[in-house]
């Protein structure tokens, strides 16, 4: 019988992080200019979740978000004995969101998959 083990990673928001990645990378007397938002570039806030199911290990599970909106945050679990969240990142066009793990003593883990959508202007 698999006893669940919850692993979970998420990122407030996408824009966010990458302007301090390359922050952390620019020489310390480089000026880097960090991405500003309002209120009135998020709208339409919605979480979209690819329910837990069982697949091969190290293969990935994409949510998308609805037509029109973007992620702008998410996150992934895994799920199992000994299971081990591989990877949770954006799609590279920035409609989605995915998630990947493994199992040490199985050849399959449960994973779901989170994304924050919103409409990004």
């Amino acid at each position: 019988m698999r006893h669940g083990k919850l692993m979970a990673i998420t990122l407030a928001t996408v824009v966010g992080c990458a302007g301090l990645a390359a922050a952390a990378a620019a020489p310390a007397t480089a000026t880097v200019d960090a991405p500003t938002s309002s209120a009135a570039d998020f709208t339409g806030y919605q979480i979209v979740k690819l329910p837990n199911a069982n697949v091969p290990n190290f293969s990935r599970r994409v949510v998308r978000c609805p037509a029109g909106k973007r992620a702008v945050g998410g996150g992934a679990e895994a799920q199992g004995a000994d299971a081990i969240l591989v990877g949770s990142f954006p799609t590279d066009d920035g409609t989605g969101w995915i998630g990947l793990g493994r199992q040490n003593r199985y050849g399959d883990v449960g994973i779901s998959v989170y994304a924050v959508c919103a409409n990004v202007g």
